[in-house]
C-alpha cells in the first residue's frame, strides 16, 4: 500500500509576492523560501496492518503530524508516502525496493530491527537516509548500514537501565526471562541476563516464536506460564514487540494463580492492549501527554484526533522532524533536496532539547545513534493507566 499525502496547498504565488513585500520592508523577517521552493518527498515504512498495527499507526500519525507541522512552520511542501510492512523483513524488503525507485530523498523507519537488518544495506547501497524511531539492536549502528540513523537508544543503554532498576526496586530472587525469537527481543535479553545473573538473580531464559498466532499462540504462551513460571519467579521480563501477547501471557498466568511483576519493554508500550494492573513498561519514549512546553502541546493536540496513542510514536515523530529540518536546510542554501546532499545535512542535525519532544539534543554519532542516553519507565495503575516514574 502507497498512498501520497500532501500536507501543504494553498496559494503559492501569493506567498511568494507577500515574502518579497515583506522582505523588501524588513529583510530579516524573511528567513525562509516560499514553499514551492522547497519541495521534496518522504516516505514512512511501518507495520500500517497486521498483529502489531495499534503501534505502527501510532508511528504514521505523529510522523504525519511532524510533515504538517514543519511544513507550515519551515514553508516547505514535502509530502509523506506509506509503506506498510507488517513488521516483517520481506516485505520490508519489497518496499525499500519500491521507495528508492521512487523520488522520495529518505525514508523513515523501517519498525524492527530485524527490519533494518533486511534493508539496511539496500538503502546504503541507494545513498538514501533512513531514520528510525525504534530499532535498538546495537549490532544495526555497522558499516553495512552506512546510511542508518535512530532516535533511540539502543539496547545497550536500555537494557542495563531496566535490569539495575529491577534489581535496586524489585529485588528478585528469581526472573523469568521470555523473548519472541525475533532480533529487537533477543538483542535485550541477551544484554538484561548478565546484570542480572551477576546480582546474584537466577535468570530462567526461555523463547516464543512471536510470528505464531490463533491457538498455536496462545497455546505457546500458556504452556511457559504453566511450565516455566514458578513462585520464585516473582519478576518476569517480556522484551517483546506484541503488547497483545503481554496481556494475554499476563491473564493466563492470573487465572492460574501464579504471582509475579511483568516488566515489558518498548513494544508492549500500548495503554489500549496492555493494561496488567502493577506491570512496568520501559519505552524509548517520553509521555508528553502533560507536558509544558509548546511543542508538546501542539504535538498533544494534533495527534489526539488519530484517537488513543502512548509514547511509542514520539520518537517518530523526532526522526520526520530531522528529515524535514535537512531538508529544509538544503532548500535554504539554494539547492534542490536530493538523497546525496539531505543525508549530508542530516549527518549535520543538531535540535535543541527544547525544539524537539524527545526533550534533549537530537545529534548522531558517526555511525547514527543518538549522541545523548534517554530512557523512559511506566508503571500500569489499577485503571490501566500508563504513570511515568524515574527509570533510576
Amino acid at each position: 500500500m502507497k498512498v501520497r499525502l500532501a500536507l501543504l496547498g494553498g496559494a503559492m504565488a501569493a506567498l511568494a509576492v507577500a515574502a518579497g513585500a515583506a522582505s523588501a520592508k524588513n529583510p530579516a523577517s524573511v528567513a525562509r523560501p516560499a514553499a514551492s521552493a522547497c519541495t521534496a518527498s518522504l516516505a514512512i515504512e511501518g507495520p500500517f496492518t497486521g498483529p502489531v498495527a495499534q503501534l505502527g499507526l501510532e508511528q504514521l500519525h505523529f510522523a504525519q503530524l511532524a510533515v504538517a507541522q514543519e511544513n507550515k512552520a519551515l514553508g516547505m511542501n514535502v509530502t509523506l508516502a506509506q509503506d506498510d510492512t507488517q513488521l516483517t523483513p520481506s516485505m520490508a524488503t519489497t518496499k525499500t525496493q519500491s521507495i528508492i525507485a521512487s523520488k522520495a530523498v529518505a525514508a523513515i523507519g523501517p519498525a524492527g530491527s530485524q527490519e533494518v537488518e533486511a534493508v539496511g544495506p539496500l538503502f546504503g547501497r541507494a545513498g538514501m537516509a533512513f531514520i528510525s524511531g525504534s530499532a535498538t539492536l546495537p549490532a544495526l549502528a555497522a558499516s553495512s548500514n552506512p546510511t542508518f540513523f535512530r532516535t533511540v537508544p539502543d539496547d545497550d543503554v536500555q537494557g542495563p537501565q531496566d535490569a539495575k532498576y529491577i534489581i535496586k526496586h524489585l529485588h528478585p530472587k528469581a526472573v523469568l526471562l521470555v523473548d519472541d525469537d525475533e532480533a529487537y527481543s533477543q538483542g535485550l535479553a541477551k544484554v538484561m541476563a548478565p546484570i542480572l545473573q551477576k546480582a546474584g538473580i537466577k535468570v530462567n531464559r526461555q523463547t516464543y516464536n512471536g510470528t505464531d498466532t490463533g491457538a498455536t499462540l496462545a497455546n505457546a504462551l500458556s504452556s511457559l506460564v504453566t511450565s516455566q513460571l514458578n513462585s520464585s519467579e516473582t519478576v518476569t521480563v517480556l522484551p517483546w514487540q506484541t503488547a497483545a501477547n503481554a496481556q494475554t501471557f499476563g491473564q493466563d498466568a492470573k487465572q492460574q494463580g501464579k504471582k509475579t511483576t511483568l516488566f515489558g519493554t518498548d513494544g508492549t508500550d500500548s495503554p489500549t492492549q496492555f493494561t496488567i494492573h502493577g506491570s512496568y513498561v520501559s519505552n524509548f519514549g517520553p509521555d508528553i501527554q502533560h507536558a509544558k512546553s509548546a511543542l508538546a502541546k501542539s504535538i498533544v493536540k494534533g495527534v489526539k484526533k488519530y484517537g488513543p496513542y502512548g509514547a511509542f510514536g514520539v520518537p517518530s515523530y523526532a526522526a520526520t522532524q530531522v528529515a524535514m529540518q535537512a531538508i529544509h536546510s538544503v532548500c535554504a542554501k539554494g539547492q534542490t533536496p536530493s538523497r546525496s546532499n539531505v543525508l549530508a545535512a542530516i549527518r549535520k542535525t543538531n535540535i535543541a532539547p527544547g525544539k524537539n519532544p524527545l526533550g534533549i539534543k537530537i545529534a548522531f554519532t558517526s555511525h547514527g545513534n543518538l549522541v545523548g542516553s534517554p530512557g523512559y519507565l511506566f508503571k500500569i495503575n489499577g485503571a490501566g493507566k500508563y504513570v511515568s516514574i524515574p527509570n533510576k
